[in-house]
């Protein structure tokens, strides 16, 4: 009976070991799989967000290139930009020998400094300068070119760098023509193509073109015309150099504005001289050289 008890008790034993074992093992597997899990793999999704920022860093070339203008590529290629004007319209161009100078010289001459580039100047008529622009035979006009709605048809203007105003030139002593109102069928001598030959228009039929304003002061002192017609710095210059001659208080027409003009489509170029017009107001350069050019005999 002692024996029967003993081997109850050793198999209760046993098992409860085993029962412990069991556990132990079932607690380890339970453990370490909660851990797997939890686990999420979160590096390739940011791998993934900056692939596309690189690849949309990368530089796209040619892209200045494509939107050049066949006048800018050409001026770049060549080496120099071609300046049309008409030299005898001082202070703002007229000849020095062979040089032409003046106030539209210098904002020529750095609009070529901008590009880096050699100035060539083109001097011809001034109602030759459109037709020379449009057949590209010039890259700009600066002439004191006057900012008009028919010349606006024809060319790009780019920001005005002077006001000017039509002013009447006579004879001194002439007791005939004191303003606009006495210019009526009066013999009026103008620079052909230029506000102060539309100007005349308005006043007379009788209306003499040249070249250019001191052909017209030769022929009023010779008494071949009444009056003439220009803007208002070159008809005091023509004044001071030509004694016996006035410019008359009234002005002959409303104030106009000055512009350098290239062709339609050639917008960089624009661009270019604005950058640079932009700079002289700013630094008075322009004002400095109306005042110097226009005590230049």
């Amino acid at each position: 009976m002692k024996k029967t008890r003993w081997i109850i008790a050793l198999l209760m034993v046993l098992a409860m070991a085993f029962t412990l074992i069991g556990c132990s093992s079932t607690a380890d597997n339970t453990a370490g799989g909660s851990g797997d899990l939890t686990r999420e793999p979160t590096g390739e999704p940011e791998e993934n967000t900056k692939a596309p920022a690189e690849e949309s860093a990368a530089p796209t070339g040619g892209t200045e290139d494509a939107e050049m203008s066949e006048t800018m590529q050409k001026i770049k290629e060549e080496g120099k930009i071609v300046w049309g004007t008409n030299a005898a319209f001082p202070p703002f161009e007229m000849r020095k020998g062979d040089e032409v100078i003046g106030v539209d010289a210098e904002i020529a001459a750095k609009v070529a400094e901008k590009l880096g580039v050699e100035l060539v100047v083109e001097d011809m008529d001034f109602d030759g300068l459109i037709n020379a622009l449009n057949a590209k035979q010039i890259d700009f006009i600066g002439a004191g070119f006057t900012i008009k709605p028919d010349r606006e048809e024809q060319v790009l203007f780019t920001d005005k760098y002077f006001k000017a105003v039509q002013k009447i030139i006579v004879q001194e002593g002439n007791t005939d023509i004191k303003g606009t109102a006495d210019l009526t069928d009066k013999t009026i001598g103008v620079q052909s193509g230029t506000t102060g030959d539309f100007t005349a228009e308005e006043f007379t039929k009788d209306v003499v073109r040249f070249n250019n304003g001191q052909e017209a002061a030769i022929d009023l002192k010779n008494g071949r015309l009444d009056a003439v017609i220009i803007d208002n710095l070159p008809a005091q210059m023509i004044a001071e150099q030509n004694p016996g001659l006035v410019v008359l208080e009234e002005k002959a027409a409303d104030d106009e504005e000055y512009a350098m003009a290239v062709r339609k489509g050639d917008e960089d170029l624009q661009k270019v001289i604005n950058e640079v017009l932009n700079e002289l107001k700013t630094s008075g350069g322009i004002e400095e050289w109306v005042e110097e050019y226009s005590f230049l005999q």
